[in-house]
């Protein structure tokens, strides 16, 4: 399974220390270099920027795909290109957090995860306890509706 990421779900889950349950959930993951330049951003923690200089083998970067931007125009150049590149490969997935970009993303007919989802699932493959890393999530600058977070434990957090 191919799945492209945006910066926010890799920065949460290097933030989290879960950044390596991505090659264990896809079989390939790719990254726009409009991420990566947002992860090397300094802006971005530390721990991130760290982790954006010295990539792994199993993240392929490449380079920002050139496409139909309409409605896209109040996204981050980051989600822009990520939505691009995920339509341009044929991704089966695209790991996206922000609420407009994830419904410009599944309106282009993308399937769509995000931080929580990708928690979620690796705790179904019995990859990750689920509360552990949603309590390091929890304090994080990470956004998320209550019912969001209710629906990922109650999907996922009683495995």
């Amino acid at each position: 399974m191919i799945a492209v990421a945006d910066t926010s779900p890799i920065s949460y889950l290097v933030v989290i220390r879960e950044i390596d349950l991505l090659p264990k959930l896809f079989a390939q993951v790719v990254v726009p270099r409009a991420v990566i330049a947002e992860l090397l951003h300094e802006d971005a923690p530390e721990a991130v920027r760290g982790w954006a200089s010295k990539l792994p083998p199993w993240i392929s970067a490449q380079d920002n795909p050139v496409g139909l931007t309409v409605g896209m125009e109040k996204l981050q150049a980051g989600e822009q290109a990520a939505i691009l590149l995920a339509e341009s490969i044929a991704a089966d997935m695209i790991l996206i957090d922000e609420k407009s970009a994830r419904r410009v993303a599944s309106d282009r007919g993308l399937r769509v995860t995000g931080t929580l989802g990708v928690l979620g699932e690796a705790a179904a493959r019995g990859l990750v306890e689920l509360a552990p890393a949603i309590d390091r999530l929890r304090k994080t600058n990470f956004r998320y509706s209550p019912a969001l977070l209710k629906a990922a434990l109650d999907r996922y957090g009683h495995r």
